[in-house]
């Protein structure tokens, strides 16, 4: 096992936040309309797809971006009308984010307009500093007052709500932060940072910028008449829950965890995990591979026999060929991948053996099996969530979220969630914070990533894994996962 004092474990360090009490001031509520005539009037509806409408979906995704007050101009009021001014005018093209959403026939969601609805976005402000936060690099459930909730509003509530919530706080050293709910019904992530990139780009240039030009056209992904399900769709089974994985993880207080991982460690662990067929692996396999062991190691899950489940988005934009999607398009378009094995193959088996079935998990997303899900969920609409042996991973590396979000004060400090302990099941990597992440964050390898967990804590199990040769340069390589997405699902519907 490696030393704590190795300079090997500088390649997978756990990273500490502090529980700090933030209090918040609410000075005013701002309804955002568009500036402009839309072609929506009230009483019109909009087409939601299946993906759009799958169960995971049906939540709100929370984030938060801090802003240096040396990036900002002396007038710190500036600061809400540009962003809601900017706001307004994205709107305009964005349209269907002013709209509501209410249940159709047969439970399935659909966006409507009425009159005066618009988004919400929210000012505050905090006698507090920034320094005061404590480190703004690491996701911290402690900023949750940043992120504005209505009310009495219920959990998971998405009916009749503001599809997008943005709460601007102003603290007392002069910088600020962005809390936005954004609705996952309405976008995937990248189609969130297609949005928050127009947003931005509209407020640091004064005039709309839209590039490209946002396209809707759910219709792309009606279901076929009749349907014709052609795959098992082990992501969406009705497992009742048999061993004493969930049970774990929910009995307790669960406490989020953050870590680094350099991309040393992620280069020799691909080296480390390539299957014996000699087809290779990417740095996604290998990670997703390994945590997911180490994951089930930690918590000891009984009975040995029991089949698991890891389940992780993958983005069907490149796999669309006949035809393709259009440009601009900033709906859903992910596909959940699913692999499945016994507790002992997962801990007593090969890493080279789970990197495998990841990979073959992965690539068996194909266009074919995006119109195979669109009829499952067509003809077997999932009404909750499967927890039962699962583990979902979700990838925020691919995302956009520092470049898509200088809205003219400068890149934030810090861009991404703040809680996954509503979700004990879920983990993400997410890009590092900083300036040295921006131009990086598009790759999986080029940079370190944070691998964000809930209730688990992975020191030793990782260290089993860290390489015996300390004087390996570990360069990691610069192969691209680009199909590999994260789906926004921080927050989760738990139905007894």
């Amino acid at each position: 096992m490696t030393s704590k004092h190795s300079p090997m474990a500088s390649w997978f360090q756990e990273l500490h936040f502090s529980d700090t009490h933030i209090p918040i001031t609410i000075d005013r509520m701002i309804p955002v309309m568009p500036a402009g005539p839309v072609p929506a009037v009230p009483g019109s509806s909009l087409y939601l797809s299946n993906l759009d409408d799958m169960i995971g979906a049906r939540v709100f995704t929370p984030t938060v971006y801090f802003y240096r007050s040396r990036d900002l101009s002396s007038n710190r009021e500036a600061v809400v009308k540009t962003l809601s001014d900017a706001l307004a005018r994205v709107l305009v093209p964005y349209y269907p984010l002013c709209g509501r959403l209410r249940e159709a026939k047969n439970g399935k969601l659909e966006l409507f307009f009425g009159p005066e609805q618009g988004v919400l976005m929210v000012e505050a402000h905090s006698d507090m500093a920034l320094a005061e936060l404590g480190d703004l690099t690491v996701p911290n459930p402690a900023w949750l007052p940043l992120i504005y909730r209505l009310p009495n509003e219920e959990p998971y509530k998405i009916i009749d709500m503001p599809l997008v919530i943005a709460q601007v706080t102003l603290f007392g050293c002069g910088g600020f932060s962005l809390g936005l709910r954004l609705c996952h019904c309405i976008c995937d992530g990248f189609g969130a940072m297609q949005f928050l990139g127009a947003w931005a780009a509209t407020a640091k240039s004064g005039t709309l910028v839209t590039n490209p030009e946002p396209c809707w056209d759910r219709d792309f992904f009606k279901p076929r008449d009749p349907p014709m399900v052609k795959y098992p769709h082990s992501e969406f089974l009705r497992i009742e829950e048999g061993s004493s994985l969930t049970m774990s993880l929910w009995k307790s207080k669960p406490v989020q965890k953050c870590y680094r991982v350099s991309s040393q460690f992620q280069a020799h662990l691909k080296s480390l995990a390539q299957p014996d067929d000699m087809l290779g692996c990417s740095t996604f396999d290998a990670m997703a591979a390994h945590v997911w062991r180490s994951w089930v190691k930690a918590l000891d899950v009984k009975p040995l026999d029991y089949v698991l489940r890891l389940t992780f988005s993958v983005n069907a934009r490149p796999k669309l060929k006949t035809p393709p999607l259009k440009q601009g398009f900033y709906g859903n378009v992910v596909c959940l991948a699913c692999v499945m094995s016994p507790v002992h193959d997962l801990i007593n088996g090969r890493l080279q053996d789970t990197t495998r079935m990841v990979r073959e998990a992965r690539l068996n997303i194909s266009e074919e099996y995006v119109r195979s899900t669109v009829d499952y969920i067509e003809v077997d609409r999932p009404r909750r969530l499967e927890f039962g042996g699962k583990l979902t991973m979700t990838q925020w590396t691919r995302f956009s979220l520092y470049e898509s979000a200088d809205f003219g004060w400068g890149g934030p400090i810090y861009a991404g969630p703040i809680d996954l302990t509503p979700t004990p099941q879920v983990c993400v990597f997410l890009p590092e914070g900083g300036t040295e992440a921006i131009g990086t964050i598009n790759t999986f390898t080029l940079a370190p990533l944070l691998l964000l967990v809930v209730g688990v804590a992975f020191d030793s199990e990782f260290e089993l894994i860290a390489p015996a040769d300390e004087d390996e340069d570990g360069d990691p390589d610069e192969e691209d996962d680009p199909e590999v997405a994260g789906e926004f699902v921080i927050e989760v519907v738990v139905e007894p």
